[in-house]
């Protein structure tokens, strides 16, 4: 569980670093301005340091565009070749930079926590192979993660980059769902009753969620090219255009499904808490998404917005996989290893 709430936490500190415009504070990866402990003045770093990290910025672009055109995605590679705008390099901004690093730091803390995870896991790949598989998964995921945040860095926050880091995000809290409900301890627990039409209302409401989400993701990469050229916040959203509807609409469909999820549940043996649980965070996720909409993409709300959207998908994962699940009682020391 622990793992799972600073995955989350750093899924916060992500958001903060996007609404603050934070993201290219640190114009190379691992590295800061080339430097383990980041400069805290300008003085600290060469005068032609634009040119110098958009070289190494072009280098390592070029070898992405190779890896896309080999998996057949020759149209975006040649975008990245010949699209010379993704190397323009920012003004050196002490906050900015210092708000980024910090980032990466808790990053590189909860990636401790992953690994430590594989590890303790190692010792159950006989007794419990599916705890072991899925610790595997997770730190391949969290590699891969690492990896592609120096390829969004090094786009320039292109925004398909941003979108897929997001989904990879989504990946490994789905990981983490599934360890810590494989690791839970139950002495004595009937297997849980419901009918074929709550289940399929469950997934159902959960496809729904991920497909609001990717909306939500279209909407941020338009306000990203939006506030390239327009920095009054106020004329963000009357710039917007379908995206926005669409996101907007549909979010009276996932209040709808889980309204009515709710209800059908609250009829069951089901856990009634989780149910209180679910409905808040989808209300918490619609209120602040208005927010944004009615108060000019308030820069606060962006990442309490992120939040309360991946701790919903979360959520939902969860009471998926407890549905038609008879918990056996688990060794106290598989239920240790995934708790920490």
């Amino acid at each position: 569980m622990s793992t799972l709430v600073a995955v989350y936490f750093l899924i916060v500190v992500g958001g903060i670093v996007r609404s603050s415009g934070s993201g290219m504070g640190c114009p190379d990866w691992p590295k800061c301005f080339g430097r383990w402990v980041p400069p805290t003045s300008v003085d600290q770093i060469p005068e032609n340091y634009k040119d110098v990290f958009a070289s190494i910025r072009d280098k390592k672009n070029q070898k992405f565009a190779r890896y896309l055109s080999m998996i057949g995605m020759e149209e975006t590679a040649i975008k990245i070749r010949e699209d010379k705008t993704i190397l323009l390099e920012a003004d050196f901004n002490l906050v900015k930079t210092w708000v980024e690093y910090i980032n990466r730091l808790i990053g590189v803390v909860i990636g401790g926590f992953i690994v430590f995870l594989f590890w303790s896991s190692w010792k159950f790949r006989k007794t419990a192979p599916v705890l072991f598989i899925f610790s595997t998964l997770t730190l391949v995921a969290v590699l891969f993660q690492g990896w592609f945040g120096s390829i969004v860095v090094s786009t320039n926050l292109t925004t398909w980059t941003i979108t897929v880091h997001m989904l990879i995000a989504l990946l490994i809290v789905a990981f983490l769902v599934y360890l810590y409900h494989k690791s839970e301890a139950s002495d004595e627990r009937d297997k849980i009753e419901v009918t074929t039409s709550i289940r399929l209302l469950l997934i159902s409401s959960l496809i729904v969620l991920v497909v609001q989400i990717v909306l939500g993701t279209k909407v941020r990469e338009a306000i990203d090219i939006i506030a390239a050229s327009v920095s009054d916040r106020s004329l963000w959203i009357d710039n917007l255009g379908m995206e926005f509807l669409v996101h907007r609409s549909f979010s009276q469909v996932v209040l709808l499904i889980n309204v009515f999820l709710v209800i059908k549940l609250w009829k069951t043996s089901y856990d009634k808490a989780l149910s209180r649980i679910l409905i808040t965070l989808i209300l918490g996720t619609l209120l602040t998404g208005a927010g944004m909409g009615y108060f000019s993409v308030l820069a606060v709300l962006q990442p309490i917005h992120l939040l309360l959207a991946t701790v919903t998908f979360g959520i939902q994962l969860y009471m998926i996989f407890k549905l038609n699940s008879r918990n056996i009682s688990v060794n106290s020391k598989i239920d240790s290893a995934i708790n920490n």
